[in-house]
């Protein structure tokens, strides 16, 4: 039987304020995660989404650097250097994991769901709610936690290894910085939903104890662009109050690869709390409700001449917004199943044109929003994978 976390009358209740999670008011249409600094617009790393800000986060996701950068698409120069593997106790005791619960009310995790509207159903390969059911309505989840003192969701899935208490998601889920680039902390109250929808917790709900991310991931100071090359992070829960592991309630997990080439046909999974597209703002899949995802072939984003991303950053024509990030891209995914490789994470949007060069200006006519992340890579993410088994 579902839990249900949310209380009857959810639908007054917006999002927003600040990047990471909150109460504020609804997400604007369009907005693409990017916060103008001055005279130049700067990528905002968190897709997490609490307040009108970050609701306006239509994409704040991130991208990676380990692979061989594709033709046309050079590393930067001075690119951060790999460091060391950095571990967080998020919930490390039986006292921490009750107080965490404690605190996710249904009245909380209901204020981070955005209005519903009256727009009329609309999907297309560049996003629509997942009505396929299989392994993504029980391995995929909202993450929620608190992020600098405002509430917030990500999107995380459960992976094969270990205890079957592995997550993966993005870095800024579980570390960021406030919006200034300043006062980096790690996340807190973190609390994985796996299936959630609409207010129900079908398999129950865990408690994240540890956080595995890269180090250098520490130094982010939300401008420089060639961080998002680590954003990407693991997360080991603890069990539900029935005391089964999320692989035992699921009663699967998705399969984890490194080095794919990021150009085979995928699928990008997300509980975002916007839509790029106002024909689809407030529809349930970009309010938190449901689970909505995109299909395609993926592109490799270089970022503008003047703000270039690290190489490696892959991801498809897509509208999910904010709340989306750490959500999985899938290759060798079977709709039918709902079975994949999980091969990388959202992280941040970028726009291109057909030829695939990076826009300067997201409004140009003929420019494209790509949902974009990480590609995973053995020298990058599997060292941050084998230690999150260790802790399982």
């Amino acid at each position: 039987m579902s839990k249900s976390i949310t209380p009857p009358d959810t639908r007054a209740h917006g999002g927003g304020g600040r990047s990471g999670g909150g109460r504020g008011p609804a997400p604007v249409a369009g907005w693409d995660g990017r916060e103008k600094r001055g005279s130049r617009h700067v990528p905002v790393r968190r897709v997490a989404f609490a307040a009108a800000v970050v609701a306006l986060l239509t994409g704040a996701l991130a991208p990676s650097a380990g692979a061989a950068p594709a033709p046309g698409i050079a590393r930067a120069a001075g690119s951060p250097s790999d460091g060391t593997v950095a571990v967080h106790a998020m919930a490390s005791t039986a006292q921490d994991e009750s107080r965490v619960r404690a605190y996710w009310s249904p009245e909380r995790i209901a204020a981070l769901s955005t209005p519903l509207s009256d727009n009329p159903p609309k999907g297309g390969v560049d996003g629509a709610p997942w009505k396929g059911g299989g392994a993504p309505t029980t391995t995929m989840g909202r993450l929620f936690f608190t992020d600098h003192g405002e509430d917030a969701s990500c999107t995380a899935t459960l992976v094969r290894g270990g205890k079957g208490s592995t997550l993966v998601t993005a870095a800024h889920c579980v570390n960021n910085t406030n919006l200034a680039g300043e006062d980096n902390q790690w996340q807190s109250n973190a609390l994985f939903i796996p299936g959630y929808r609409d207010g129900q917790a079908p398999l129950g709900t865990f408690v994240v104890r540890w956080a595995v991310l890269n180090s250098t991931w520490l130094k982010n100071d939300q401008t420089d662009a060639r961080f998002s090359a680590y954003d990407q992070a693991f997360a080991v829960v603890g069990r539900n109050a029935r005391g089964q592991s999320v692989a035992e309630a699921a009663g699967t997990a998705q399969d984890i690869a490194f080095d794919v080439p990021g150009d085979r046909t995928a699928y990008q999974f997300g509980y975002p709390r916007a839509a790029s597209d106002a024909a689809r703002e407030g529809l349930p899949e970009y309010t938190g409700r449901a689970l909505a995802h995109c299909q395609g072939t993926p592109r490799q984003y270089a970022g503008p001449q003047d703000h270039p991303e690290p190489a490696g950053e892959w991801g498809l024509a897509c509208v999910m917004g904010g709340g989306a990030s750490g959500g999985p891209r899938l290759g060798d995914f079977s709709p039918t199943t709902g079975h994949g490789t999980v091969i990388g994470v959202n992280t941040h949007s970028g726009h291109m044109d057909p030829k695939g060069t990076a826009c300067d200006d997201a409004d140009q006519p003929a420019c494209t929003r790509y949902l974009v992340g990480p590609q995973f890579t053995t020298a990058r993410t599997k060292p941050l994978y084998d230690r999150a088994q260790q802790l399982s």
